[in-house]
C-alpha cells in the first residue's frame, strides 16, 4: 500500500486519519511537534514511525521511502491566527510551501494539503451574496486564517508538474470525537455546553450558515484523494462538506439527539453583535470525481461523541488543551515566565497521554 507521511498526525484530524490508514494497510510516518501532547497517537505508537519535527524542519532525508504526503499541520482557526499572525502565516502559507518543495525534490509525487472552506467566507448580513459556492467561485477572504490558507494553496499549486501532484481539500467545519479532542468547533461546543451547563447558546441568533462534515468522513476524503488516479486529482481543489446548516437548525439537531440520550439542553439565543462567519459550499465535485459521500450524520456524531467523552474521561471542559487558542496563550505565558528566570530554558509541553478528568 505504500508509506504516507502525515504532518500533524497527532492532531485532531490526524489522529483519526492515521488509524484509518493503518486499517487499510498503509505504513504511516507521523511528523508532529506534539504541541498539544501525544494523546492522538496513544495506542498506535508501536505501529507508526514518529518524527518529532515542525513541518518547517522537514528535510528530504525525512522522506526516504515515502510515497505520499498529507499535510494537516499548521494553525487551525481564526482565534489562533489573530493571536499570532506571524506564526499563522509562517505555518499555513510558507510552511505548506516548504513541505511541498521538499516533497517534490524527494520524488514524493502526491501531496495533499489541508485547507479550509473558510476561504469562501463573505461574512454575516450579506444576503445578496448568500449563494452556494463551488471550487470555481471567486474567493476574497479577509480573516488572517483564511488568507493564510488561500496563500498556502496558491504556493503549493504553483509547484505542480508532471511528476508532482498537489491536491487541495477545503474542509467544512469538522465535528466528532478524536483522541486529541477539541471543544472549540461548533457541534463539539454544543455537546460540551450541554453536558457541562445544560445550555446551548446561539450567538448572532444562529442565523449564519456553516458547511459541516464529520471527522471520519474527513479521513475518508483524504484517503479518496490518496487512492485516486493522479490524472483525476493533480492540481485540483475539492470541497469536503456533508451539508450546509443554519447554526440555529444545527442546534436543534444536536438538542434532539441529546434528549434521546437522556441529556436535557436548553437553547439560549444571543443577538448581540459579533463578527461571524457565514457561507454555504457545494461538495458536488468530490462526490462526482472521487465517489466520496458522507456517511455520518450530525446526530450520530453527537451520540458517539457523548459515549467517548464519558468513557475516556474527557469531561474537564475547562482544560485549556481542548481549545487551541487557550492552550496557545497558556504556553506563551509559561514561556514568558520561564524565560525570565532561565533565559536558556525553552518551555516544553509535558508528555501527557490523557487529559485529566474533572474531579
Amino acid at each position: 500500500m505504500g508509506t504516507v507521511l502525515v504532518a500533524g498526525g497527532a492532531g485532531y484530524i490526524g489522529s483519526i486519519l492515521c488509524r484509518e490508514l493503518l486499517e487499510l494497510g498503509f505504513s504511516v510516518r507521523v511528523a508532529d511537534r506534539f504541541f498539544y501532547g501525544n494523546a492522538g497517537v496513544v495506542g498506535i505508537k508501536d505501529r507508526i514511525e514518529i518524527l518529532e519535527k515542525d513541518l518547517r524542519q522537514i528535510a528530504e532525508s525525512d522522506l526516504k521511502g515515502v510515497d505520499a504526503c498529507i499535510n494537516l499541520a499548521g494553525l487551525s482557526n481564526d482565534p489562533t491566527a489573530e493571536y499570532n499572525p506571524d506564526a499563522n502565516w509562517d505555518m499555513n502559507a510558507l510552511g505548506a510551501e516548504h513541505l511541498a518543495q521538499v516533497c517534490r525534490s524527494a520524488g514524493v509525487w502526491r501531496y495533499i494539503l489541508a485547507s479550509s472552506a473558510s476561504v469562501y467566507d463573505r461574512g454575516g448580513q450579506q444576503e445578496e451574496q448568500d449563494v452556494v459556492l463551488t471550487e470555481e467561485s471567486e474567493v476574497f477572504p479577509k480573516a488572517a486564517y483564511a488568507v493564510s490558507k488561500l496563500e498556502g494553496e496558491k504556493r503549493v499549486l504553483a509547484l505542480k508538474n508532471d511528476r508532482f501532484s498537489p491536491i487541495i481539500l477545503r474542509k467544512g467545519t469538522v465535528h466528532g470525537f478524536s483522541p486529541r479532542m477539541r471543544y472549540d468547533l461548533v457541534v463539539n461546543t454544543f455537546v460540551k455546553d450541554a453536558l457541562g451547563s445544560g445550555t446551548i447558546t446561539l450567538f448572532y441568533g444562529g442565523e449564519m450558515w456553516r458547511p459541516l462534515v464529520e471527522i471520519r468522513d474527513v479521513a475518508r476524503a483524504y484517503i479518496a484523494a490518496l487512492q485516486a488516479p493522479l490524472e483525476k486529482v493533480r492540481g485540483e481543489i475539492f470541497n469536503v462538506v456533508e451539508k450546509n446548516y443554519r447554526i440555529s437548525e444545527l442546534a436543534l439537531h444536536v438538542q434532539g439527539r441529546l434528549e434521546k440520550l437522556g441529556i436535557r439542553a436548553n437553547v439560549a439565543v444571543d443577538y448581540a453583535y459579533r463578527s461571524v462567519r457565514s457561507y454555504r459550499v457545494s461538495s458536488k465535485k468530490i462526490r462526482q470525481t472521487l465517489g466520496w459521500a458522507p456517511l455520518v450524520a450530525v446526530e450520530d456524531s453527537v451520540e458517539l461523541m457523548v459515549k467517548n467523552i464519558r468513557e475516556c474521561g474527557y469531561t474537564n471542559f475547562d482544560y485549556p488543551r481542548y481549545y487551541n487558542i487557550e492552550w496557545m496563550k497558556l504556553l506563551q505565558e509559561a514561556q514568558t515566565v520561564s524565560s525570565r528566570s532561565h533565559p536558556q530554558n525553552i518551555f516544553k509541553v509535558p508528555d501527557e497521554t490523557t487529559p485529566p478528568a474533572a474531579s
